[in-house]
């Protein structure tokens, strides 16, 4: 799934709930709260993806661990360091 930046995605105004307080703070410093919430949730969604790919894939991870510890790896020959 490719993923767009915060800029250059297409805009579709939504409602979210955030503390008054913090608005308010965000409004002082002249933060655009639509754009911190964009960037916030663009992390939230890949972090969350990332889990779900190491959850989907622990089995071949474990099991491509194991083999690389038993076996070096491939090319082990031929580094350098």
């Amino acid at each position: 799934m490719k993923r767009e930046t915060v800029t250059s995605a297409k805009r579709r105004p939504t409602n979210v709930t955030l503390s008054i307080d913090l608005v308010a703070e965000a409004r002082a410093l002249n933060v655009n709260v639509s754009k911190a919430c964009q960037v916030g949730l663009v992390a939230a969604v890949k972090d969350e993806a990332d889990r779900r790919w190491k959850q989907d894939n622990a089995a071949w991870i474990e099991a491509h661990r194991r083999w690389v510890e038993n076996n070096e790896l491939p090319l082990e020959r031929y580094r350098l360091f």
